[in-house]
């Protein structure tokens, strides 16, 4: 049986991406994400076979959303505490559209018969993974940056993506649109 490795994501605008990419300090363990791969995951279901995904697809084409606006602010790191292992950039706090967008996008997931993610939701942006970064390096760029403003973006739609694992990073593939309405 053929499977996909799937998640639901919300794009950023590429003004946004191309700010965040120029933000990589260039620190030794410190993996910044290329522009292209930079997104606010929804919901990561991943490996789902066929059947399972068309029915992902009709569940999440049924979703409805006015659109909304989000801002891309205060860089962080998890965990908070210790060395870090993965940099983000929140987007505001505790946004009630975005919540509940997240909440439908883990209702079609239940609906397809997909295991929900029950752990707390902290929606952010990863910018980088690290290993064996200098804790004190990686601290020091995000105490600088922890007050960062990305600039603010309207949400109109979310995206189905395909993740392919490769020896370069992953590759994604949009394999559905679902707009605002």
């Amino acid at each position: 049986m053929t499977t996909q490795r799937l998640f639901v994501a919300i794009d950023l605008p590429g003004t946004i991406r191309h700010f965040l990419q120029q933000l990589d300090p260039q620190l030794p363990g410190m993996r910044w994400a290329h522009a292209r791969q930079m997104h606010l995951t929804l919901g990561f279901f991943g490996d789902v076979p066929g059947e399972t995904e068309a029915h992902l697809q009709e569940k999440l084409s049924a979703i409805r959303f006015s659109p909304f606006v989000l801002p891309v602010q205060a860089m962080g790191a998890f965990p908070p505490k210790g060395p870090p292992k993965i940099v983000w950039i929140g987007v505001g706090a505790g946004h009630p559209h975005l919540f509940q967008v997240h909440k439908r996008v883990q209702e079609a997931a239940l609906a397809a018969h997909l295991e929900p993610d029950l752990r707390p939701w902290h929606p952010h942006i990863t910018l980088a993974r690290c290993r064996d970064v200098s804790p004190a390096a990686a601290r020091k760029f995000l105490v600088q940056n922890s007050e960062l403003d990305a600039g603010m973006f309207r949400v109109e739609e979310f995206s189905l993506y395909s993740s392919q694992l490769t020896s370069t990073g992953s590759l994604y593939t949009r394999e559905l649109s679902i707009p605002c309405r």
